[in-house]
């Protein structure tokens, strides 16, 4: 496609310095995206790497509230949230699998999000 482009640029010449030319400029344009794409990747560990203990400290709170409200889950809205969450089924998929309705799945999950809402949150 570069070569069609330049078309103009070398009539009847010699070929080979211009696939040289664009050669080249397609690594530098490479190079220069990757050197942004690496400057990018730097300044997000930098600000992962910047959390406060207390931060740190709330979001491991958080976490093990968290889990404790998922074990406390009865088994049939744990197993659709997870389903859900984890396995990233679809609510048609679940109720195929379990061998339900999809309004039972969808009350199913509605239940498990406003008691994991609720147990997560009083804590």
């Amino acid at each position: 496609m570069k070569v069609w482009e330049k078309n103009a640029e070398f009539v009847n010449g010699n070929i080979k310095p211009l696939l040289y030319k664009i050669a080249g400029d397609l690594l530098i344009n490479n190079l220069r995206r990757r050197k942004v794409a690496m400057h990018y990747k730097a300044t997000l560990v930098t600000e992962e790497l910047s959390e406060s203990p207390h931060e740190l400290m709330h979001y491991k709170e958080l976490l093990k509230n968290y889990e404790n409200a998922l074990e406390n889950l009865p088994e049939k809205q744990r197993a659709v949230f997870l389903m859900s969450r984890m396995d990233g089924l679809k609510y048609h998929e679940i109720a195929d699998n379990i061998g339900v309705s999809v309004k039972a799945i969808e009350k199913r999950m509605k239940n498990a999000l406003e008691y994991l809402r609720k147990s997560v949150g009083n804590k």
